[in-house]
Formats: C-alpha cells, structure tokens, sequence
C-alpha cells in the first residue's frame, strides 16, 4: 500500500481509505471481516460521519460510529494503529447545514462516545453552510484542539474560497478535503485540460481550479464514489453506458494482473497531488480488489487514455 503525505501534518497516510458509511446493517461480523480485509490490504485509515447511518431503522445520526465500535471493541494498543477520521455539519431534521460552534463541539462530543475514542484523528466540516461563521468554527476548532479531542481539521466538499473564508479565522492548517471523484465524474481535473477551450469541461465551476488550489496549499484530496458514473446512476465498473471505458480498465487489468476495479484507483492515485480513494463498498473481497490499484503506476498515456474513454475530451 503505497503512502502519501496528509497535508501539512507531516504523516504519511495510505492513498486508500476504508469509508464506513454503509455499515448500518451489518452484523458484528461482517464489520470486523472488513476491517480485518481492510488492514491487511495495508488500509489503516476509516472515514465516519455523524449523519452516516441516520436513516437505520433505530438508528440515528452518529449510527454507524457505534456500530464500528461495539462491533471491534479495539483496545488502547489497537486504537492508536489506525486513523480515525469523521465530519460534522449536516442536520437531518430539517435537513440544512450547521457549523456553529456548539453542533460541531457537541457533534463531536457525541461521535467520541459512538466510537469509544477520547480523540478522532480528524474531523471535516461535511458540506458548506452558506451561514457560517468563520469565528464559530474557529472557536470550535480551538476548544477540540486545546483538549486534544480532534488532533486534525479539513473539510468536505469546500470550494477554494469557501476555504479561504474559513482561514480568514482558522489558524489550523485544512488538512483535506473531500470531493467526489471518479475517472467519469471528473470535472475538477478535466477542467484545467480544457482551459481556452469552447467545450463544457472548460465552464468555471466552484470557483475553479479546486484541485490545483488543494496541490498549493498542503491539502490532500480525498475522493468519494470513485467508482460511481456521476452524482447518481451506480457505478461505472461493467456499465454499457461506458463500452470504451470498461474494455480500456479490463485491457489494463490483464497486463498489471489486477481487476478492473484497481485500474479505476489507480487512475485516481496516480495524480501527482497524492490523492486518497474513498472505498465505499462492503464487499471484502471489492477492498481487497480496489486496494491492489494502490501501487499500479499508470503510464501518462494509460491515464489520459482512461480519461478520454470516460467521455472526456483532452485537447
């Protein structure tokens, strides 16, 4: 499992993440053969919500936090081998967006009592909230800092400015942000390609430039559905939606001995930014599969060949 740095901590992650949002229903048992697939594919990190498992009959927000814990009950020893990463700011009540100092300080009071933990390794603000106030989060950060409950902060689905408004009160460094990504839902790299260009991929969305902004100031891109076609659909893996793409990931399969689902990694973690792949999947044998694209090096034609097979056009 090939590492990269975690923005400017100066820790070195591994580029695929275990993501426990769809852990609601399973036994103990299932749990604790993902996470065991999961560690021995080289997979230490696992990524939590507050909201992950929320709509569980009997479930709740902070839902899956607590089935992770009593499902692995890991001790101080273990605890300590793996990241633990989580977010707040989403309310499902009303759905809306909260990132006032007192639901991100109680958010994360409660997702360590979910997970068993007396720290999280790193909390990101989950989605924009169009009434934030850069003090609040600061304050809020501040506290979970200075009682050493969260030892990291970055964000999800930020735009480079929202960033920027963020820092205007923030002194701790954004560590991450994670954005969804796949090679066909890739506007946020196709986009640079295109510049000058008369073609949609060229449209300024988000500000522009987030992956770019991410590269210079020390923030490691996570990617979320790195297999899904786009913000809906499933995935692309075997879709006739996608013939090219799909004959092009199982030809690269077959000369790196790997599936179709680790080419489809690959194209993500072979970008220069060091990016972390976001595995959604339950499946054990899917991580074990997905983590392989881990150390694939594609070629630059490999890369781009990929991207134009997902409908891109590279100039």
């Amino acid at each position: 499992m090939r590492t990269v740095p975690f923005g400017t901590t100066g820790a070195h992650v591994p580029n695929v993440i275990s993501g426990m949002m769809r852990i609601a229903d399973k036994t103990d048992e299932q749990i604790r053969e993902l996470y065991t697939t999961a560690r021995e594919a080289g997979i230490d990190f696992f990524d939590h919500a507050d909201l992950y498992g929320f709509r569980h009959p009997g479930g709740g927000t902070h839902h899956c936090e607590r089935r992770f814990n009593e499902a692995l009950g890991l001790s101080a020893a273990e605890r300590e081998q793996i990241t633990l990463q989580t977010k707040a700011s989403i309310v499902d009540d009303e759905w809306h967006y909260d990132s006032s100092y007192e639901h991100i300080v109680s958010s994360v009071e409660e997702s360590l009592r979910a997970l068993g933990t007396e720290h999280v390794d790193v909390l990101l603000l989950h989605r924009p909230d169009a009434l934030v106030e850069p003090e609040e989060v600061a304050r809020a950060f501040d506290e979970l800092e200075s009682a050493g409950k969260v030892r990291s902060f970055g964000v999800s689905n930020y735009t480079p400015r929202q960033i920027d408004l963020l820092k205007t009160a923030v002194r701790q460094p954004i560590v991450a942000n994670q954005v969804q990504l796949s090679v066909t839902h890739s506007t946020i790299v196709a986009q640079g390609l295109a510049a000058n260009m008369a073609v949609d991929d060229a449209l300024t969305r988000d500000g522009g430039g987030l992956v770019d902004y991410c590269r210079i100031n020390g923030i490691t891109v996570q990617a979320w559905s790195p297999f899904q076609k786009g913000a809906q659909g499933g995935v692309f893996l075997g879709d006739e939606e996608f013939p090219e793409l799909n004959a092009l990931l199982g030809k690269l399969a077959a000369k790196y001995g790997v599936t179709p689902i680790a080419i489809a990694t690959a194209w993500i973690t072979r970008h220069p930014a060091g990016m972390q792949v976001v595995l959604g999947t339950t499946t054990p044998q899917r991580v074990t599969d997905a983590a392989a694209g881990s150390d694939v090096r594609l070629t630059r034609g490999e890369w781009y060949g990929l991207l134009q097979a997902a409908g891109h056009r590279v100039p």
